[in-house]
């Protein structure tokens, strides 16, 4: 920062001394209608800078020793807080003795720029304050996992607790490019490409990789719904993280630029003068891909939780409005084993709170209603097993079995009632043929 100001010609710009500067780390003058005026200077690498820092400038200004009118300013590679840019207005309002001017991370690479530096291509991480949708703003935030539980049966999304919502701002890059290269040998053009195409990159500091297809997709349909990146977004989630992008566009630019030329490269088979079949590895070089276009903006990755007496129902996935892609969902699953997917058909269990495939549901024999074979308690009734919510509904049927008639007993198991009764008339046909009456 020392440098850019020189270059943008402020006089006598030093950095202040390193231990007890008081908010002060560049201090400077500048001549202004003739007038000479300090200007004291705080830095911040920073995602966000709030009230506090430019209050604590201030004072610093105060209290700085110079004969002549002072102004101060912050500087920071990211962005300021409402509040932080609303002192700042104040200050300009109420004509305050030291004013304060904030420069973020765009105006930075403006005023650089101006002085003849390219601190966005070598030195400060690509900023970014836009995001895709992180929730369809007409359904609400909790929307997608409260139409996933509306799929399990013998549940009212209503009766459970309100679901735990945390958001990631991820940062990705859209990198546009044009390969163009010509492949010859003494017969001739033997490979050419020329194509564009769009990387979608997720731009995690120092591990970018390419996004797989489907997420690519979200992205690209939704670059043009983008929204800043505000307090108003991070507000409606119980959690928010935002990630920094980790790299200056020129490092993403060439990380592509590696990448696209391992696409492009390719083994081909030509045949020469001499009628010999050979091959060739064409492998285009930098200069013949080129990058026309670098856009960031941040990807929200929602996680909700949604809790139901012991279990834990997660559903994760990228968002871009009322658009999404799943990460990973489990509310279509089921607790007792690996089943999962939405084209699968699942019971809730009110007695546990579990989410149950078909092999893992049964009907609670005394109240008819669903219950897991987790939590169930069973005996043998008519040698077959029934299934209980407790002890209690178990005692209470033992009761009623007993006091019921034979052929109600029986009813308890078709099957074995079906296979009695067929015994019986083989017997009677068997007697009615050993005594030759038939």
């Amino acid at each position: 920062m020392e440098d850019v100001f020189r270059n943008l010609g402020y006089e006598r710009v030093r950095q202040a001394s390193k231990t007890a500067d008081e908010g002060r780390d560049i201090l400077m003058e500048e001549v202004v209608d003739g007038q000479r005026r300090a200007v004291v200077v705080e830095c911040k690498h920073t995602g966000t800078v709030g009230r506090p820092v430019v209050q604590k400038l201030h004072s610093a200004i105060a209290t700085f020793d110079f004969e002549g009118p002072k102004r101060g300013m912050v500087v920071t590679t990211g962005r300021f807080t409402g509040p932080a840019e609303e002192y700042a207005r104040d200050l300009r309002r109420t004509d305050d003795p030291y004013p304060i001017e904030l420069v973020d991370g765009t105006d930075l690479r403006e005023i650089a720029e101006e002085g003849g530096l390219d601190l966005y291509n070598g030195r400060i991480e690509i900023l970014c304050d836009e995001t895709l949708r992180p929730a369809d703003p007409a359904g609400g935030v909790h929307r997608p996992v409260e139409t996933a539980l509306r799929d399990i049966e013998n549940l009212d999304p209503a009766t459970l607790p309100r679901p735990h919502a945390e958001a990631t701002f991820r940062p990705v890059v859209s990198i546009t490019a044009d390969a163009d290269a010509v492949f010859e040998t003494s017969v001739g053009v033997v490979h050419r490409v020329d194509d564009r195409t769009t990387l979608l990159v997720h731009a995690d500091r120092g591990h970018p990789e390419v996004a797989d297809g489907t997420v690519a997709r979200l992205v690209g349909n939704n670059l043009h719904a983008r929204v800043d990146l505000d307090d108003d977004l991070t507000e409606a989630f119980d959690a928010v993280t935002e990630r920094r992008f980790g790299q200056t566009e020129t490092e993403y630019k060439e990380w592509a630029v590696d990448r696209l030329r391992e696409r492009y490269t390719s083994t081909v088979s030509y045949t020469g003068d001499n009628n010999v079949t050979y091959e060739k590895t064409c492998e285009p070089t930098q200069s013949d891909i080129s990058v026309r276009s670098i856009d960031p903006v941040y990807l929200p990755q929602v996680r909700q939780t949604v809790e139901s007496e012991e279990y834990a129902y997660p559903l994760e996935y990228y968002a871009a409005g009322p658009s999404r892609v799943t990460l990973e969902d489990g509310v279509h699953a089921c607790v007792h084993c690996e089943t999962a997917g939405a084209d699968e058909t699942y019971t809730y269990c009110e007695n546990c709170g579990s989410i149950n495939c078909r092999a893992h549901i049964e009907t609670e024999r005394l109240v008819d209603e669903p219950v897991c074979t987790g939590c169930a308690v069973t005996e043998r009734f008519a040698l077959q097993t029934k299934y209980f919510y407790d002890e209690a509904n178990r005692d209470a049927f033992r009761e009623e079995y007993e006091a019921m008639a034979v052929h109600e007993k029986a009813g308890e198991n078709p099957a074995l009632a079906v296979g009695g009764v067929a015994a019986v008339l083989l017997v009677l046909v068997g007697l009615l043929l050993s005594t030759g009456l038939v």
